[in-house]
Parts: C-alpha cells; sequence; structure tokens
C-alpha cells in the first residue's frame, strides 16, 4: 500500500517556499506526501544548501548548454530514478514545454505571487509580479497554488488566499508579506492535497 507520494520540488534561487515545504513536512503537515528530491536549474541556487540541511537530494541541472530536450530528457532521467509521483515549481524559473508536461497530467503545481488570472502571464514572475500590483493601484493581491497544464499559468486552481496592499508599501515590503501570509501557508496546504489525491488512486488502482 503506497502510503506516501514521492515529491520533487523544482527551485531555480533561493528556495524560501522550499523551506516553508520541508518545514511544513516535518511538523507533520504534509502526511501523504515525502519530498525526496529538489532539483534546481542553477548550481549556486541556495536552495540546495536548504536541501541539504534537511537531509533532502539535490540535483542541478543547467539548460543552459544543451537543448530543451536534452534538458528535460535530464530531467525525466533524475525524476525516475527517484520514482517521483508528482512535481512541485516553488520558484522554477526555467519553462518546460508542452510535451513535459504532458508527461505529468494533473501531477504539476505551481505557485503564482498574484490572484490569477491577475498579473501572471509572461515575463511577470517575481517581484515584477508586486511591481505590477502596485503600479496598477489595487487593494488586495495574494497568492494562487494550481495546477500546471500545456496553457500559460492554466490548469485548475487549487487554494487562493488574498494579502492586502498597505500604503507605502514598496515591491520587496508586498513580496515579502505575500509570502508570510500566503504563499508560505497555501504551498504546504495544495502540496498535501495532490499527495493525498494520489495516494488515495494509488490504493483504489
Amino acid at each position: 500500500m503506497l502510503k506516501k507520494a514521492r515529491i520533487a520540488v523544482f527551485v531555480s534561487g533561493g528556495g524560501t517556499n522550499l523551506e516553508a515545504l520541508l518545514c511544513a513536512q516535518e511538523a507533520g503537515n504534509i502526511p501523504n506526501g515525502e519530498i525526496v528530491l529538489v532539483v534546481s536549474s542553477s548550481e549556486s541556487a541556495y536552495a540546495l544548501t536548504r536541501a541539504a540541511n534537511h537531509g533532502v537530494p539535490g540535483a542541478a541541472i543547467n539548460k543552459t548548454d544543451m537543448t530543451q530536450e536534452a534538458f528535460e530528457a535530464r530531467l525525466s532521467e533524475k525524476l525516475a530514478e527517484y520514482c517521483i509521483d508528482m512535481i512541485v515549481l516553488a520558484g522554477f524559473l526555467s519553462i518546460l514545454s508542452e510535451a513535459f508536461v504532458r508527461q505529468w497530467p494533473e501531477r504539476i503545481i505551481n505557485i503564482h505571487p498574484s490572484l490569477i488570472p491577475s498579473f501572471c502571464g509572461k515575463g511577470m514572475y517575481g517581484l515584477k509580479v508586486h511591481e505590477a500590483a502596485l503600479a496598477r493601484g489595487v487593494r488586495l493581491t495574494g497568492a494562487t497554488v494550481h495546477l500546471v497544464n500545456e496553457i500559460p499559468d492554466g490548469g485548475r486552481i487549487l487554494l487562493q488566499k488574498g494579502v492586502e496592499i498597505l500604503p507605502g508599501d514598496t515591491p520587496q515590503v508586498l513580496q515579502r508579506r505575500v509570502m508570510e501570509q500566503a504563499e508560505w501557508i497555501l504551498l504546504p496546504q495544495a502540496t498535501q492535497l495532490l499527495a493525498k489525491q494520489i495516494v488515495q488512486e494509488k490504493e483504489h488502482a
């Protein structure tokens, strides 16, 4: 009987969302999943250090010197090596092709630092999202966790949480508040939701 879904977390930078996932796992808040692999698109990403600090294997796969097909082949090899059931994109800046995504139907989740469909799409990532929200003058932003499919920023929304924009906010201040009040809460919750679904499907297969 499969008790835990095997999870790979894809990262590119500091890994604050990864840290939230690992801490949630250690606190018992992802009972149906286990993070068994962290994949970074950069060898220097601090996220790999965070993974090592929690005893989770890490791998760096940089597509700079290879084609998209070769890059995704390397990813697939690593995922197969660790018998991965689901993928969590936690600040992963490398683009995944539709062909790759189709191999993981309803098995990839991504977090975006806005309330989709606002402030999403090409070029909207990281601090740029918060800059856009402040420039637009909206009073509410937040974060969204969604299943990834072939449609950019598409897929079924799993969870959303609003965060108030306050007078005097800078993009950096707003980014931190969205992380603390939304991203670090939603991502573990969504990971558990999908992991539980995978376990149930495996048990009834």
